[in-house]
């Protein structure tokens, strides 16, 4: 069983489904911490709530260091709003993965973020976003891609109504994705990832 670091700045919806996910045991892993850079993100309620060690946390030095002394094996950015720098990269290449609110390569990147990401889609006119999951490198949202699912641009969606059907999406990839890296059925090769069911 997998040691999982999440890392959150908001509300954790992400991290509950991540939680809930490990806890009726489809996930080959368990939450061992959650860190976050907000003193009162409701992510760290969560953790509390499931007597998982939540840690408030703004040097990545010390972010790192947390993460080594809970033996983290696959570290989790679910709703991380901060960039991660080259050094944090290094300390867990090919074992930190990130949710992101669109299909990579667009509406992603600096300052694509939360309905940002959301509204963006809509002014653009796209006709379908989505979600993807994706291994951390040192670009923003740059990382080889491990899966993506789509959603339909509705005529009448707004921000709000959009990222409520995104989110869904966000949940189901983000919790399939962990439960493969758990199973070590991930290969890289370049920028590819597959899959090894």
């Amino acid at each position: 069983m997998l040691n999982i670091g999440v890392l959150v700045s908001g509300g954790g919806t992400n991290l509950q489904a991540i939680i809930d996910e490990t806890l009726a045991g489809n996930i080959n892993g368990k939450v061992k911490v959650v860190i976050s850079n907000k003193e009162n993100a409701y992510g760290l309620e969560r953790a509390r709530q499931n007597n998982i060690d939540a840690i408030f946390e703004t040097d990545e030095d010390g972010i790192i260091d947390v993460l080594k002394e809970h033996n983290i094996d696959l570290v989790v950015l679910a709703g991380y709003l901060k960039i991660i720098s080259p050094k944090f990269v290094n300390e867990f290449r090919n074992k930190m993965i990130n949710i992101h609110p669109s299909l990579i390569p667009s509406f992603c990147g600096k300052g694509y973020y939360g309905q940002k990401v959301h509204q963006g889609v809509i002014d653009y006119g796209a006709k379908v976003t989505g979600a993807t999951v994706h291994f951390v490198d040192e670009g923003a949202d740059t990382g080889p891609i491990i899966m993506q699912e789509t959603v339909v641009v509705k005529d009448n969606d707004d921000a709000s109504s959009l990222a409520k059907r995104v989110l869904e999406i966000e949940h189901k990839i983000l919790k399939k994705s962990i439960s493969l890296f758990c199973e070590n059925k991930l290969s890289i090769h370049g920028r590819r990832v597959f899959i090894n069911e």
